[in-house]
């Protein structure tokens, strides 16, 4: 297997490059169970958002969970909100989006975030799809996204988000 190395802040992964197609292969990035990593980089998003002026810390499941819980902390915020991928049992309420991907709020959470500012956290960006959909979650809602926030934009496409965004590291598409 292809490894590429990941210098971020500080540290260094070695990430696997799987094939997403015939010709497209990425390097796979993920948070989920690497403490020291969600650590480090909680500490950096958060010096860049303690300027900012915000309620809540919104992000989509399941990777970005254990960043938005640590940062949450970082930043002093006793409550942060994830979307979801499907409705699930405990919902009451659930607002969904119009677009793909579909993501859903539980009613609760959205009474939560009418009216106030969010920051959206994402662990990588591609296209700013997913971003633009939590944006758009937030738009039905009536809160106000203040920024996006990432751990690694991937590839040379520019995001289409409407709002300030910034990320901490970058990584290659592999094409051929």
């Amino acid at each position: 297997m292809e490894y590429y190395d990941l210098k971020i802040c500080g540290l260094t992964r070695q990430l696997p490059i799987v094939p997403l197609g015939p010709k497209l292969k990425i390097a796979s990035f993920n948070l989920l169970g690497d403490g020291e990593l969600v650590e480090k980089v909680a500490e950096e998003l958060e010096k860049k958002l303690k300027k900012e002026k915000f309620d809540y810390l919104v992000g989509p499941e399941v990777k970005v969970v254990p960043l938005v819980q640590v940062l949450a902390k970082k930043l002093n915020k006793p409550r942060y909100v994830i979307l979801r991928k499907n409705i699930m049992g405990y919902m009451t309420r659930p607002v969904t989006n119009k677009s793909k991907p579909t993501l859903v709020l539980n009613g609760p959470d959205a009474e939560i975030l009418r009216g106030k500012k969010v920051v959206i956290i994402d662990d990588v960006v591609s296209t700013g799809r997913t971003i633009r959909v939590v944006q758009e979650m937030m738009k039905i809602i009536g809160a106000e996204v203040v920024s996006a926030v990432a751990v690694i934009k991937q590839g040379e496409k520019e995001e289409e988000i409407e709002v300030p965004f910034f990320f901490l590291g970058v990584l290659p598409l592999f094409r051929g």
